[in-house]
């Protein structure tokens, strides 16, 4: 996840320096010192005592589970509600950005990122054990029936479903929409800044950050750890290597050693190209699977189970099993799932938000939530029907080995196809990278989080990222010492509690900005512009104010010197004239400008503050632009011509004001300042407290202004 600039050609160049130049990059000392001391004496303990480790754990998951049991499935329904809600809202349109970015990849780069970012080797794990488990022993009916087949899917799918997926989307859009539209930090803390303001830069913040990064690294740890299992027996099944605490911690260190290559690497270099691998990888192996096995009776089943899925998803959404509750089944199954998304949440929602700038909420909540469930519905399925068909043909050895001993399940559907050695091999190095990639980006956000970075988009230094990657590693073997798997699971469930209220603040927080978004349309549509008539502009040789001089403007492509001419004569004074105005009114306004290194043109900003509420900016930014094929006169091969595009504290507003005269530009600029008195009115009317940040202080970043391609 390194940060990605843009070249002057508009293509993304990565960024080699140590990312010093940018700002300081310094550690919150309370959240990496608390959770860093916290996660060393819980290791330290579980090593030393691993009776009394597991005893406790235990104890509070038995406590959890009859106490807030119903409370984790309240939760997760909420979340989802929320989440589509807002992409179905007015509010879907709002952009992880300001208003004029554009996305920094491409759909299939972006959608297999999504996918593997959020995905790990658990999917082989319980793509297998989970449909067998269910099968065998359901939550509720008698197992090895036709009722128990379809159930055991539809759980398996459930637990794996879009529930989960929203609240990945419900961490990434709050990210994302807090970091790269107002130029808050990227962490957790940001979403708070409506409900506490400034505070959010303390002590508060910073025991948010803290709750963030302890869920994540216990989430990551259980993937690691079923990562550490499945690995460690897939060799043993390839080369015969044993399975022992000693292949394990070899296992550990590799993941630690290739999490820190790769996290430094980053994105462009790193993780996107391991998760399209991933995806590629994985779908092949599932296809091996389903040509190898009975076409046909698999469509046909996974037809059945996205019809039960979608009949039943309602029911089981909220099917605490109040009457007859299977208490194990719960706390292995869907309390520890959705403790485990939830420990997820900050890691994957920050991934996510850093890979989905440009994207609106509505595209970004119906990709997450979409995009990975179709594979994941696809591949769960697939496996998982492949697995029940082997137990229901007499296989009764091969469904207690699956439900028993996770880690060895997959492979024993592997050996029931032919070419075994290639399958098992495949699937093995699909797991060292899902592995990897989990690992790596886990090190890098838990880095980000206990830093403090002067851009959404530099990363913490490299020492921090190293520190977290050995962390985890320790973590996980502790938890693997205590026992297995089961303590990892266990611990979540524990762990995974503090954030989940964590969550409903973050709602909260969100809820508020998204209500000054529908204050700022409202503004704009009840405030009357006075210039909008007037927006026909000169251009040489003829008169202001005809329908000729428009047309002349809308047929002119200015090069450099007529746009440095207008620069001088008409945007420089304008705003100046507005700034003294201003001034004399007893209202403080403030005109700046500062060069552009690409078409040495000048960026003019005129500022207002407005004391405790949201300042007014109004930027005239340069933009040099390909002139069109049809422009109506001769265009040379690398002919180019200017614009002069408003920028308000939102976001670029789309237009262009290159060729107005001076009374016009100052009427637009009165025409914006109207709109944002309106919409300060309307909020303040509705809404007490804290207004969102600064904008004009800190405008959203922009890419450089470049040649169009």
């Amino acid at each position: 996840m390194a940060r990605t600039n843009h070249g002057t050609d508009g293509s993304r160049v990565p960024d080699t320096s140590d990312g010093d130049r940018q700002g300081r990059r310094e550690l919150k000392r309370l959240v990496f010192v608390g959770s860093a001391t916290l996660i060393v004496a819980l290791s330290v303990w579980a090593i030393v005592t691993p009776t009394g480790a597991a005893d406790a754990i235990g104890t509070a998951v038995a406590w959890i589970s009859s106490s807030f049991g119903w409370y984790y499935f309240l939760a997760a329904t909420l979340y989802l509600v929320f989440v589509v809600f807002v992409a179905l809202s007015r509010y879907g349109r709002v952009k992880l950005g300001p208003q004029h970015s554009t996305p920094d990849y491409g759909v299939f780069s972006w959608a297999a990122m999504l996918f593997a970012a959020g995905i790990g080797i658990d999917l082989m794990f319980f793509s297998v054990a989970g449909p067998v488990s269910h099968y065998l022993a359901p939550p509720e009916g008698p197992g090895q029936t036709v009722e128990a087949a379809r159930q055991a899917v539809v759980w398996t799918l459930f637990h794996y479903g879009i529930t989960g997926w929203a609240m990945y989307a419900l961490m990434g859009m709050v990210l994302g929409y807090f970091a790269f539209r107002y130029r808050l930090p990227l962490a957790i803390r940001s979403a708070l800044y409506p409900i506490i303001g400034r505070r959010i830069h303390g002590r508060v913040g910073d025991t948010v950050d803290l709750a963030a990064i302890i869920g994540t690294i216990f989430g990551i740890s259980v993937s690691l750890g079923i990562g550490v299992v499945q690995l460690n027996y897939g060799l043993r099944f390839l080369f015969g290597v044993p399975e022992n605490v000693g292949a394990q911690l070899a296992l550990v260190a590799l993941a630690v050693v290739m999490a820190t290559v790769s996290a430094v690497s980053g994105v462009d270099k790193g993780i996107r190209r391991l998760s399209q691998l991933n995806v590629i990888l994985a779908a092949a192996l599932m296809l091996y699977v389903l040509v190898l096995g009975s076409p046909a009776r698999l469509f046909n089943a996974l037809i059945l189970n996205i019809g039960d899925y979608v009949s039943r998803f309602p029911s089981m959404t909220l099917n605490t099993f109040a009457y007859e509750q299977p208490v194990e089944w719960l706390n292995d199954w869907t309390l520890f799932f959705w403790a485990w998304w939830i420990a997820w949440a900050p890691f994957v929602g920050l991934f996510l938000a850093r890979i989905s700038r440009g994207r609106t909420i509505r595209q970004f909540v119906a990709a997450t939530l979409i995009v990975p469930f179709l594979f994941t519905l696809t591949f769960l399925s697939v496996l998982g029907n492949s697995a029940i068909s082997v137990v229901r043909q007499g296989n009764t050895a091969f469904g207690e080995t699956a439900m028993n001993a996770p880690e060895q399940g997959f492979y024993g559907l592997l050996a029931q196809y032919p070419g075994v050695t290639f399958s098992a091999g495949l699937a093995t190095f699909v797991g060292l990278l899902l592995y990897v990639t989990s690992a790596d980006s886990g090190a890098l956000v838990m880095a980000n989080l206990s830093s403090r970075l002067p851009t959404p988009i530099t990363d913490a230094k490299p020492w921090v990222r190293v520190f977290w990657a050995l962390a985890t590693g320790l973590l996980t073997m502790a938890m693997l010492i205590v026992g297995g798997v089961d303590a990892l699971t266990s611990a979540t469930i524990i762990m995974g509690l503090p954030f989940s209220f964590v969550m409903f603040l973050i709602i909260w927080g969100l809820h508020k900005a998204l209500r000054v978004e529908r204050f700022r349309e409202e503004a704009l549509r009840t405030t009357l512009p006075s210039s909008l008539s007037v927006r026909t502009t000169t251009s040489p040789g003829q008169a202001p104010g005809t329908w000729r001089h428009r047309l002349g403007r809308a047929l002119s492509y200015p090069g450099t010197r007529a746009a440095t001419r207008f620069t001088d004569e008409v945007c420089r004074p304008a705003l100046h004239e507005v700034a003294e105005e201003l001034r004399a009114r007893g209202v403080p306004a403030t005109v700046s400008e500062e060069p552009d290194p690409d078409t040495g043109l000048p960026h003019l900003a005129l500022r207002v503050p407005m004391g405790a509420e949201q300042h007014f900016g109004y930027r005239l930014r340069p933009v040099r632009r390909r002139t069109p094929a049809f422009a109506m006169r001769s265009v040379a091969e690398h002919d180019t011509y200017y614009r002069m595009e408003v920028h308000l504290p939102e976001g670029g507003q789309g237009y262009d004001v290159m060729g107005y005269t001076r009374d016009q530009l100052i009427g637009d600029v009165l025409d914006q300042y109207e709109r944002h008195l309106e919409f300060l009115r309307l909020h303040r009317e509705t809404e007490a407290g804290e207004v969102l940040p600064d904008h004009a202080a800190h405008p959203p970043e922009e890419p450089t202004p470049r040649q169009e391609r």
